[in-house]
């Protein structure tokens, strides 16, 4: 199995390298990122976007497992990001990084993205998601496509905000029957966030059928069920992209 980001470029187009063809043991494990290109939180007047270490946290550990990556976003372009803490060392890295920040300021628009290709495809939190993946018909189209090919379908934190609107082939909501992981509700209350944000994602997730499994707030959990791979929070990033390139591999 393999893994899939959706991406502006191809990394591997970047570095002069061809592209692996479907099918070919080959070629290397392709994952596609898909990222919020919403920017306000709400009414309150602040800004959001993607949370930079969800990214930062998957990108690294998958590139340096051999794994090509393609950033794409819901509109294209360069989409808005949270989080920009120079603290964290990855995230410093990522924002120092030319040929990782010329990829991030030219995501290609989800609607373009043919994830057929893609063994898997990541969706990073940050709460712009809550906005803006739940109805996109291509959130749900890639989802589909990438698990007509039995490919990893991966989010962390609101990332799983994807999930809300995408069904099984049957037509049932994706997530019914399903052990998965996203930002609990105690989480968002703790972030005062629970009456910005336009329903709780834990809350909405169960009431779709899903089992949640909440850790501890703001501790690292990751769960896997059949092709969904999930994490609570920013902390479960770097322990998701473990468990990821496992799978693609």
């Amino acid at each position: 199995m393999r893994l899939v980001i959706a991406a502006a470029l191809s990394l591997a187009a970047c570095a002069g390298s061809p592209a692996p063809r479907p099918g070919d043991p080959a070629a290397a494990p392709r994952v596609l990122v898909v990222l919020t290109s919403h920017g306000q939180l709400g009414d309150t007047g602040r800004d959001t976007g993607f949370y930079l270490s969800e990214l930062s946290h998957v990108y690294y550990p998958l590139r340096e497992a051999g794994i090509e990556l393609t950033l794409a976003s819901i509109e294209g372009g360069e989409p808005p990001m949270d989080g920009v803490s120079r603290d964290d060392a990855l995230n410093a890295r990522l924002l120092d990084d030319p040929e990782a920040m010329a990829a991030l300021r030219s995501t290609r628009p989800l609607s373009e993205v043919d994830a057929s290709t893609y063994d898997a495809v990541y969706f990073p939190g940050g709460h712009g998601t809550m906005w803006d993946l739940p109805a996109d018909p291509d959130v749900q189209r890639v989802i589909r496509e990438v698990l007509a090919r039995d490919g990893t379908v991966a989010a962390v934190c609101h990332g799983p905000a994807a999930f809300v609107g995408a069904t099984d082939a049957e037509g049932r909501p994706l997530v019914e029957g399903r052990r998965v992981s996203a930002f609990s509700d105690a989480e968002e209350r703790d972030r005062e966030l629970h009456d910005v944000v336009p329903f709780l994602l834990e809350s909405r997730l169960r009431a779709q059928g899903a089992t949640l499994e909440p850790a501890p707030p703001f501790t690292p959990q990751v769960v896997e069920d059949g092709p969904l791979l999930t994490g609570q929070n920013p902390a479960s990033a770097g322990p998701l992209a473990e468990r990821l390139i496992e799978r693609v591999r």
